[in-house]
């Protein structure tokens, strides 16, 4: 297993704030239909602040009564966000998909961060937030 990095940069409060505020959907990669786990928390959080969440785990049919795809090219309609709860190993990959998905951003939840997938999905014209947690900061954003 790859070792969890620090951020070599990351986006800064602002762009974090923006990107909550302009994006309506958002893909939870690696969520959990366990009510105890923190990546259903979190997707059950943002749905119940208007987001469109969409469930993206192969394991499942739905979560929290929403359709769950097997992976992000399986998702019908445009991801404003990625939101991933995946080993830092999946990392590359998922920001590869979310790449040619065209995602507004990808979110690497809190304890996640790989800086050479963050790189790329800059270059890609994706904006990154590393090592954060998206229920904590909209929370505390929107205090």
């Amino acid at each position: 297993m790859t070792e969890c990095q620090m951020p070599d940069s990351n986006a800064t409060e602002q762009e974090v704030a923006d990107l909550l505020a302009k994006s309506r959907t958002i893909a939870v990669v690696g969520v959990s239909h366990k009510e105890e786990r923190d990546s259903h928390k979190v997707f059950k959080y943002l749905m119940e602040h208007g987001y469109k969440v969409i469930p993206v785990n192969p394991k499942y049919k739905q979560v929290l009564g929403e359709t769950c795809y097997p992976d992000l090219r399986s998702v019908p309609e445009h991801i404003d966000i990625v939101d991933i709860f995946r080993s830092v190993d999946a990392i590359p990959a998922i920001v590869d998909e979310a790449i040619e998905v065209e995602a507004g951003g990808i979110w690497m939840q809190l304890g996640l961060a790989h800086n050479e997938a963050a790189g790329k999905a800059r270059c890609a014209g994706i904006s990154v937030v590393m090592n954060k947690c998206m229920k904590i900061e909209h929370a505390r954003l929107n205090a």
